[in-house]
């Protein structure tokens, strides 16, 4: 379970918290939106959840564990985060590659890191897109090839920020279902939106942020 406990942040300079007091859950196998007006700290709260900021006090666990002492890539390891802009994240000659990189980096045997590229490549329906380059894909595409380099490297749990942006409604759907495919899993998901369709269908609860 990712937990917030009494969460506080604020940018240098600023004159109030951005993120004022926030408590709160996610449990492996739930899929939880997190909405609000713009500007009121729901992709601070990726970043602060991924490990790429730090709270200015409170704290948050994975599973327990107080993320203040872990580094980027142990965070990592348990949070997969899929950000705004797919293509931020994609930059590997193919997609192949994309998928085995990370693994390649957590030193696990060649026969692992294919059936696990094998098994995320295959789940988001890429094999034909297998040795493209991430460049030349579609939006949709492009969202799912991160989601098969996150997942494939095993987190517990993965938040995206905004992850409909861009898409055209049958890539919604297919994002939708996956992600309802992999919360059965246990795999606990938060996602930041302001689609409210999109909410409606596929989250379990919903957190507004003010």
């Amino acid at each position: 379970m990712i937990t917030l406990e009494d969460v506080h942040f604020s940018y240098p300079k600023a004159e109030h918290d951005l993120i004022d007091g926030l408590s709160g859950e996610i449990r492996p196998g739930e899929r939880v939106a997190v909405t609000g007006k713009n500007g009121c700290g729901k992709t601070t709260l990726v970043r602060l959840i991924t490990g790429i900021l730090r709270p200015s006090s409170g704290r948050i666990l994975i599973d327990g564990d107080d993320i203040a002492p872990l580094d980027l890539f142990e965070i990592g390891k348990r949070v997969g985060c899929v950000f705004q802009d797919p293509s931020r994240q994609l930059f590997c000659a193919t997609l192949d590659e994309e998928v085995r990189y990370g693994l390649v980096n957590m030193g696990l045997p060649e026969d692992e890191i294919r059936r696990r590229a094998d098994r995320y490549i295959g789940f988001f329906r890429l094999q034909h897109r297998r040795d493209a380059f991430p460049g030349l894909l579609s939006q949709g595409e492009k969202q799912r090839a991160v989601l098969a380099a996150v997942l494939a490297m095993g987190p517990r749990y993965i938040v995206l920020d905004e992850p409909t942006s861009g898409l055209d409604m049958e890539a919604r759907e297919d994002l939708g279902n996956a992600l309802k495919e992999l919360s059965a899993e246990g795999c606990g998901i938060m996602f930041v939106s302001h689609e409210r369709s999109f909410i409606d269908r596929f989250a379990d609860r919903e957190w507004v942020m003010r």
